[in-house]
């Protein structure tokens, strides 16, 4: 008996042991090895100026303060804008979170070239907010930001504040305390730590913007980020951009090492079920101004985009123009054709994706200690490291490799696997966690292996929150832009792509092209995700 338990424990650390080299292999393979081939080739090509004098060269420090700025009054704003919707998630039933929460999701998932072109749309002269002037400044970008990682804020904040044990706010309450004083005294402070935690990552986000700050900036306005490009693919000077990306790097390491600090005690701090909170008069006023906020500030943008599309210039004339040329070929392929391209390439992805960040989050949840916290502050790096860095990484690991290698169709789904993974680690983490130790135990006591515990405890008791990474793995999939740019070929071309393709091309038609296959990544993104929102079942999730 003693003996079969020594052998049982022994698979078990064997099978531990290989779930976490697998994703480590993969982040080596993606991340690592183009990183380190970037840094080499800048030493190679190197003009024997040191980090000091490039960081001077490229105004690294100015740059440094401008992302860091620019982030920090993003994720106030973000806070801001998701205020009342974080509120309307914890009082409005079950059955109509789901509408308010795809509404919420499809700006964050989207990809950030659609974002851009939707609120220059918007601000530009001739558009709905034209008259205020603010098209290509620093406003813009903080809007735009905002409006992507709202649904940051909301999922965080809003999961924990309808998880809190209602009971200590009604004691408040019954003492004679006023609503708004039982909020500011007994729920503000134990959502403090949920708060922090998606500032954190909202934060990460805006720091390491590209597409945004590319398309609204109009160039006058640079962050690190565009700035690693501009003078890796702009002026070609290597080691400049490995100065500038190493700075980033940093940032991004800081702000990693916050959110996983933050994130655990988040989770600790969520309760029970809250119960379902009756509607006054006075809170179904609030209800619906803030359905209606929600409206405006989420829904506006896309219905901009939709109206572009049939009306590419203010004031001219209505056209399909934009859609029917989705059916001519550019290059030999369509747009239909790319989108169905993509669709391939996302679902590719998604296998992979999910396959590496189930191993990991089972190897996370498996592991204690340093390891645990390494792991986990591994897992959010490609969400954070410049893009650019990175697709200029592949080009140069690709160039050395056999063509057939680097001509090979699973080099997009791999890269866009790369982005994805981190999220399905965010979302079944906490899943995994709320499988009672106990149940697993009795399973292995009665005889079962490590694999066929997984396969009859943890695998039924988190399919849902797998069918929710596999939406999302999806959606960020076929919205990739940054990396993937650098390694399409004809054939593997994404929609994404080609939408930045067609907005540098000058003409109302193109225009009109880039805005119609906005419309089918917005049409196509909304359908995955109300799948997606179907199946979530699992409160406390980061996404």
């Amino acid at each position: 008996m003693v003996g079969e338990r020594v052998n049982r424990d022994r698979r078990a650390r064997l099978a531990g042991g290989v779930l976490a080299t697998l994703p480590l292999l993969f982040l080596a393979v993606l991340f690592v090895w183009p990183v380190v081939a970037l840094v080499h080739r800048a030493v190679d090509v190197s003009d024997g100026a040191g980090l000091g004098a490039l960081l001077t060269r490229t105004n690294a420090w100015g740059l440094l303060g401008f992302t860091l700025a620019q982030a920090a009054a993003s994720t106030v704003l973000t806070l801001v804008v998701a205020a009342p919707l974080v509120w309307l998630v914890t009082v409005v039933p079950r059955w109509a979170s789901t509408p308010l929460m795809v509404v919420v999701t499809v700006p964050f998932v989207l990809p950030t070239v659609v974002v851009g072109i939707a609120f220059r749309a918007m601000l530009s002269p001739g558009g709905p907010l034209g008259s205020l002037g603010l098209d290509g400044s620093v406003a813009s970008i903080l809007a735009a930001h905002a409006f992507l990682n709202v649904a940051v804020v909301v999922r965080i904040v809003g999961s924990s504040w309808r998880a809190l044990d209602p009971r200590a706010e009604q004691a408040a309450r019954t003492l004679g305390a006023s609503g708004p004083r039982a909020f500011l005294t007994v729920v503000a402070p134990r959502l403090a730590l949920p708060v922090v935690s998606a500032a954190s990552l909202v934060f990460l986000f805006c720091a390491t913007s590209f597409g945004v700050v590319v398309i609204l900036g109009g160039g006058r306005l640079q962050t690190l980020e565009t700035a690693v490009y501009t003078q890796a693919i702009g002026y070609f000077d290597i080691p400049a951009a490995v100065a500038v990306s190493v700075v980033q790097i940093v940032v991004v390491v800081v702000a990693v090492a916050v959110t996983r600090v933050l994130t655990p005690r988040t989770q600790a701090a969520i309760g029970g079920p809250r119960a379902r909170v009756a509607l006054t008069p006075a809170r179904r006023a609030w209800t619906l101004a803030a359905a209606l906020w929600g409206l405006v500030v989420l829904v506006g943008p896309l219905v901009v985009v939709a109206l572009r599309s049939v009306r590419p210039t203010a004031g001219g004339s209505w056209t399909w123009e934009g859609y029917r040329a989705l059916t001519v070929p550019v290059n030999g392929e369509t747009p239909l054709d790319t989108l169905r391209s993509s669709v391939i390439s996302a679902l590719w992805a998604t296998v992979i994706a999910v396959a590496v960040g189930l191993l990991a989050a089972v190897a996370l949840h498996r592991s204690r200690g340093p390891a645990r916290a390494v792991g986990d502050a591994l897992t959010l790096l490609p969400l954070g490291v410049s893009a650019v860095t990175l697709g200029f990484g592949y080009l140069i690991v690709l160039a050395a490799l056999p063509a057939a290698v680097a001509s090979s169709p699973v080099v997009v789904p791999a890269v866009q696997a790369l982005v994805a993974a981190p999220v399905v680690v965010r979302v079944l983490l906490p899943a995994l966690a709320a499988v009672p130790q106990t149940v697993r135990q009795a399973a292995a006591g009665l005889g079962a292996g490590p694999w066929r515990v997984w396969r009859t405890v943890d695998l039924p008791a988190i399919w849902r929150p797998l069918g929710v990474a596999v939406g999302f793995s999806f959606v960020i999939a076929l919205g990739e832009f940054g990396a993937t740019g650098f390694v399409t070929r004809p054939g593997t071309t994404t929609l994404p792509v080609l939408i930045g393709s067609a907005l540098n091309r000058p003409g109302a038609q193109y225009l009109a092209t880039a805005m119609a296959a906005s419309m089918l990544l917005i049409v196509t993104t909304a359908v995955v995700v109300v799948a997606m929102e179907a199946l979530r079942d699992v409160e406390g999730s980061e996404f």
